[in-house]
Parts: C-alpha cells; sequence; structure tokens
C-alpha cells in the first residue's frame, strides 16, 4: 500500500530555468584564428569581441573561461552590440562567470529586444516569470510578438500557447493560430507541434501529421525522450512522439492494454511546473484557472519552488479533493506506484508526479520536475506525460526504465521529511 511521507525541505524546479530560457543561438566560429580575433577584438571591433566571448564560454579552440567570456562580450555590449547584451544578459540570469541577478539581467535583455530576438525572447521570460520584474503577462506576449517580428520562432511559439490555454490573459484561438503559423514559417520545432496541435483538435490530422513530422527532423531524437534534453532536441522529440500517438488520440482506452486521458496543457513559467501541473490537474476537474492563479493559492512567493501540501491545500480552496500517495523509492516500490498509476489512468484519472534529476550540470547537483502522467501502452511498455515545460499539448512518451529512474523525489514539501519515495498527487474518490 502507497506510504504517506513527509519533509522540512521545499522543492528546487532548477530543470525550468534551463528549458525556458536560451542563451543565444550564435556559436563561436572555428574559422578565424585566436590571434586574429584578439588583435581585431584589442582594436574595437565588437564582432571579434563577441566571437572571443563566444569562444571561451563554449572552450572551441582555447580553454572554456566564463571570466574571458564576459569580459570580451561586456566589451562588446558597451560598444552597442545587441547579441552582446544578450549574452551579458543570459549571464547574469544563469550566474555564469558573475553573480547571478535576474533583475540586471533583465535591463540588458530590455536593452537589447529592440534589435535581438534572442534578447526579445529572454524579456519575455523575465516577465513571464517574474524574473527580475514583476509577474506581467500581457508584456511577455507583447515583448514576444516583437521578437517574433525579428525572426523568433520560440517566441511565436510561446505566445501562441499562452493565447491558447489563456493563461493570464482571455484565450484567443484567432491569435494562437497567428503565431503558431508565424513560428513553423520560421521553422521552429516548438511551433510545428503547436501549429500540429491546434490542426489536429480542428480535425485536419494529415495536416498535424506533415508538420510533427517535419518537428521531427530538425533535431536528434529517439524511441523515447529523455526529460534532460534540450529544448529544441524536446521539441523535435515531441513530433516523434505525437506521430506514434495519433492514432491512440483518435481510439477509444483499453483497461489494461492503453490509456489516454485527454486534458488541457498550461504552459508552466519560470520554477512554476508544481503549480501549473496542478492547475493542468484542476482545469481537467472543471475549474478555470491557470498555473499563475494556482500558484496564488499557495504561500510561497512566485518564481520560488511550490510545497506539495501547499498544492493538495491550494485544491481545497477551490473544492477540489486530493490527496498524496508514496511508493518506495526500489524495484518492487517502482512496481506497485506503476500498477497504481495505470489504475488510475483506466479509471480515466491523470496524476501528478515529481521527478528527480542528479548531476554535476545541476546547481548543488541536482533538479526536480512536476509534471502528470496522462497514459500507458502496455505492449510497449510506455508512459504517456503530459509536461508543462514543453510545447502544448505536452504529450511525450517515457520508457518503463525512464519513469523508474527519474520518478522519485526527498524534495517534494514538508511533508517529505527529506525521505526519498516516488510520490504521486491524486483525485480523492472517497
Amino acid at each position: 500500500m502507497p506510504t504517506k511521507q513527509a519533509s522540512i525541505n521545499f522543492k528546487r524546479y532548477l530543470l525550468a530555468s534551463v528549458v525556458l530560457f536560451s542563451c543565444s543561438g550564435v556559436r563561436a566560429d572555428d574559422s578565424p584564428s585566436m590571434d586574429d580575433l584578439i588583435a581585431k577584438a584589442t582594436q574595437g571591433d565588437a564582432r571579434a569581441q563577441l566571437s572571443l566571448a563566444y569562444r571561451y564560454r563554449d572552450g572551441k579552440g582555447v580553454d572554456r573561461d566564463d571570466s574571458q567570456a564576459m569580459r570580451w562580450a561586456h566589451l562588446a555590449a558597451d560598444a552597442g552590440s545587441a547579441d552582446a547584451m544578450d549574452f551579458v544578459g543570459f549571464a547574469f540570469l544563469r550566474g555564469q562567470g558573475v553573480h547571478g541577478n535576474p533583475a540586471i539581467a533583465c535591463g540588458y535583455f530590455r536593452a537589447a529586444a529592440g534589435r535581438s530576438a534572442m534578447a526579445g525572447f529572454n524579456l519575455g521570460h523575465c516577465y513571464f516569470g517574474a524574473q527580475g520584474v514583476d509577474l506581467n503577462i500581457p508584456e511577455a506576449l507583447e515583448v514576444w510578438k516583437n521578437a517574433a517580428a525579428l525572426g523568433s520562432g520560440r517566441a511565436a511559439a510561446e505566445a501562441a500557447m499562452v493565447y491558447l490555454s489563456g493563461e493570464g490573459v482571455p484565450a484567443d484561438p484567432d491569435e494562437a493560430r497567428r503565431l503558431a503559423t508565424r513560428s513553423a514559417e520560421l521553422n521552429d520545432p516548438s511551433g510545428l507541434v503547436v501549429l500540429g496541435e491546434i490542426q489536429f483538435r480542428a480535425g485536419a490530422s494529415e495536416q498535424a501529421r506533415a508538420n510533427w513530422a517535419k518537428a521531427s527532423r530538425i533535431k536528434p531524437v529517439g524511441p523515447t525522450g529523455q526529460p534532460v534534453q534540450p529544448a529544441d532536441n524536446m521539441s523535435a522529440q515531441e513530433g516523434a512522439d505525437l506521430l506514434k500517438l495519433l492514432d491512440y488520440r483518435q481510439r477509444k482506452p483499453e483497461p489494461g492494454i492503453f490509456a489516454l486521458v485527454d486534458g488541457p496543457h498550461v504552459h508552466q513559467g519560470f520554477n512554476n511546473c508544481g503549480a501549473t501541473s496542478s492547475a493542468m490537474l484542476a482545469r481537467f476537474q472543471g475549474a478555470k484557472l491557470g498555473g499563475w492563479e494556482f500558484k496564488r493559492l499557495c504561500p510561497s512567493p512566485v518564481g520560488t519552488g511550490t510545497d506539495w501540501g501547499d498544492l493538495i491545500k491550494a485544491a481545497a480552496k477551490i473544492g477540489l479533493r486530493w490527496k498524496l500517495v508514496t511508493f518506495e523509492p526500489d524495484d518492487a516500490g517502482f512496481e506497485r506506484g506503476a500498477s497504481f498509476l495505470r489504475a488510475e489512468l483506466d479509471a480515466g484519472r491523470p496524476v501528478v508526479i515529481d521527478f528527480k534529476f542528479t548531476g554535476p550540470e545541476y546547481p548543488g547537483g541536482e533538479a526536480g520536475h512536476t509534471l502528470d502522467v496522462a497514459g500507458y501502452i502496455a505492449a510497449q511498455d510506455l508512459y504517456i506525460l503530459r509536461n508543462p515545460a514543453i510545447a502544448t499539448p505536452g504529450l511525450e512518451l517515457m520508457s518503463a526504465g525512464d519513469l523508474k529512474r527519474y520518478w522519485r523525489s526527498d524534495h517534494y514539501g514538508a511533508i517529505s521529511h527529506g525521505v526519498l519515495s516516488r510520490p504521486a498527487i491524486v483525485i480523492e474518490t472517497q
């Protein structure tokens, strides 16, 4: 049987920052020699200065050195380079080579957003995620639309998803389609996924298939994805997964064989996966609120992780009854947990679960993410997730082996007591 557990630690949702923000797409150019670049950069050539910054940041032809990267990027930014301003802003946002400071990051993004599509994309996420500025979704949308006009397909896709779900603004399907079309024209994989979903919902399955297939060819994909993939790879992988799921989405579930619980998708802001996943579950039950509205029902400030006990209490405030169940983190616990998930899904109820990632690439050596389980395919030993951090509809496939590896947490709230388990939030039926 599931066991109740608890913790004094709050969840750190660091993965969201990796998924939602992005540094400039420009990479170090290997053609000019370092001597030539240094000579030009020393003479005040801003393009050479920025190229040096990329090389030092990426370790291309030189040892990686964040302080040297910032030195040259600062010089280029001071000379007026919008791409360099985005570079410096992103470094302050992530604390890469400097002490992290979202307010300074936002200032650099704002200064460059009129000329840099990437800076506009990042500035929009500052407004959408309350990073260095107050939460302001209408302003985020305006910034993203301007960035889309400058050529950012990701900014267009982000705005399309907000209009599609009505997160913080009235839903506007026409504007969502316009922006998704713009993103697809720019060959952005997330935009192709969103446009395909709009077409699928309208009954144009073959158009959806074509756009998802196109998305799946833009970046490398596998049989299933990995939660730690870069954002563009996640969107390409989602395209591949949606192709596999297309027929299932048009069939009736067969208990014990496959389940796919249809439900809403809400795209999360920075550090808001817990509240956004909960908002999706609440919307499934008929509530009309978004991720940030759900977050405001909790005592923790915007921009911080949310205690799972507070998520359950927030649901009660809007008349929903949820409960926490946990399973041991060993193989036997996974088998019990997986059987429980399949039973809930066969009954037509999605489940909120929590992931934990470990490795040197994460600040403090670990990170986490909350998302919903929406279905399973028994014959292929696959699970279907609805992830607030990827493009609408947010559906992705995960092998049972990967679910066993990642479904675990000891930082989901004050109710975990720091004990590692496999936690889930479920709809209470009694």
